[in-house]
């Protein structure tokens, strides 16, 4: 077949973040071509490139045989490319018709006047993706299904040669995705080629033709959905270390079933916008107990940390030692005993190690600050050694521990941990690993992970929570879920 778009040693970086790394596909003619890999691999950028949103540093992009590597955003669609962002960004006070002429609209002189054609293509294209009935329904009173539907009909009124798609299935309900999959086949076409990128790693496994698999910007594998995902690299970088070379830490007793939870999540709703990111999410969480949140990326893990430490609204309750802490500000809810340490970190990257604890010792006497400073130092004595530097000098491992030690600065009773193990090298996984040991049988601190590494979330864990698409799935003990779930995880 031909290669309707050639993409050869693309590569671009973000100050001292290599995003993506002499990376290399095509994309024939009819074809559906999936990127996947974790959180941070590059794949969102890789369309950034494509489209000419962002400008490549190196390597080329050839689309129906021309080199657009240079070509801005606002020129792509004459060299036949177009892209359903995944943010929809419409212009709220122009209605739906309005906003799909937009995107026909060529810059040129002509589009002052009057131009029937136009509004007749605009109004196809709204019944093609089910709009019809909102053609004249301003965009801030669309619904969030709609406005995704928005996005798809003012890429595809372009009629492009290459349609790139960056998480279309993002907060939508199951439903709804059958029903965008349904447009993308429809769009499908020998002239065609198709783009995507999604969290949703099984709605992409059954739609594309072909794969090829990202990690920290560069490819790792490519093939059919089934080869890509038995790769034994992309379930290493998916799922952590192999399933039996795991050996466990966990606990030899238990906490005691009839004992009151330490922290009880009873969330019925999180939205942004109008998006839904979870619904219906019940866990409880015993003192003294390691539970993990597992789930790919999208899956909402982030978002119920946020709604359990009052950064985010939402529906539903949520009992710490017994009583609500609906409604109660962040700050105070750390000072109840809950440490969150956020997957981006949040470290005041031009302060030093030791100011950077001590600001999450705030609230400590100086005595205490100085007792729990030396047994953060002692849990990681790399931090010890670099106590003066400043925290953007880290490297990322280092990051990360400094993010679990100021977590610890505040003495809690339960630990919340976002995705400690994003992108660190197997060493540096080690010594967190072996910090929350430490943490579980010295401190008997109460562990609550949200992890997509899920052989370190199952080498900890007594209970194990599956969340898929905002909803527990499922939910159990380890060896429960290694035999219930295993492999099929992703």
């Amino acid at each position: 077949m031909t290669a309707i778009l050639e993409v050869s040693d693309l590569s671009k970086r973000f100050g001292g973040v290599q995003a993506v790394n002499k990376l290399s596909f095509s994309v024939d003619a009819g074809e559906i071509l999936g990127l996947i890999g974790p959180n941070g691999s590059g794949k969102s950028t890789t369309l950034s490139l494509l489209m000419g949103v962002q400008r490549a540093d190196d390597g080329h992009i050839r689309c129906q045989g021309r080199d657009v590597r240079k070509v801005r955003l606002h020129q792509s669609a004459a060299h036949g490319l177009a892209m359903v962002f995944q943010h929809s960004r419409p212009l709220k006070r122009q209605t739906t018709i309005q906003n799909i002429k937009l995107a026909l609209l060529s810059g040129g002189l002509l589009d002052c006047l009057p131009r029937p054609a136009l509004t007749r293509r605009a109004r196809e294209v709204a019944d093609w993706v089910g709009l019809s009935g909102v053609a004249d329904t301003t965009a801030d009173q669309l619904s969030f299904s709609e406005l995704r539907r928005l996005e798809f009909a003012k890429a595809l009124a372009l009629e492009p040669r290459v349609l790139l798609l960056d998480e279309p299935f993002a907060g939508l309900a199951p439903a709804e995705v059958r029903q965008f999959i349904t447009f993308i086949r429809e769009f499908q076409s020998p002239e065609r080629g198709i783009v995507l990128v999604d969290h949703n790693v099984k709605a992409v496994a059954g739609l594309v033709d072909r794969v090829v698999a990202m990690h920290q910007g560069a490819r790792i594998a490519e093939g059919t959905a089934d080869e890509v995902m038995r790769d034994a690299k992309v379930r290493e970088v998916f799922l952590g270390t192999a399933m039996e070379d795991r050996t466990g830490h966990k606990r030899t007793e238990a906490p005691r079933a009839d004992a009151p939870p330490l922290l009880s999540t009873r969330i019925d709703g999180v939205r942004y916008g109008k998006a839904e990111a979870l619904q219906e999410v019940y866990i409880d969480v015993a003192k003294g107990e390691f539970v993990s949140v597992v789930g790919l990326n999208g899956a909402g893990k982030t978002s119920l940390f946020n709604a359990i430490t009052g950064f985010v609204d939402y529906q539903g309750d949520v009992l710490w030692q017994g009583s609500s802490i609906k409604g109660r500000s962040s700050a105070s809810i750390s000072r109840s005993g809950i440490a969150h340490c956020p997957e981006d970190r949040k470290l005041f990257r031009y302060m030093s190690v030791e100011e950077n604890l001590e600001l999450g010792g705030f609230y400590l006497d100086r005595k205490a600050k100085q007792e729990t400073l030396g047994e953060v130092f002692e849990l990681f004595p790399r931090l010890a050694e670099r106590r003066w530097q400043l925290a953007n000098t880290l490297s990322g491992g280092e990051q990360q521990m400094l993010t679990i030690a100021r977590g610890l600065m505040l003495r809690p009773q339960l630990l919340i941990l976002d995705e400690p193990t994003l992108g660190l090298a197997p060493l540096i996984m080690d010594s967190i690993s072996d910090a929350l040991e430490t943490l579980r049988t010295r401190f008997n601190t109460t562990i609550l992970l949200a992890e997509q590494n899920l052989h370190f979330a199952l080498r900890h864990s007594e209970r194990i929570f599956l969340l898929e698409n905002g909803v527990i799935s499922w939910r159990g003990d380890t060896e429960a879920f290694e035999s219930e779930v295993g492999e099929s995880y992703i």
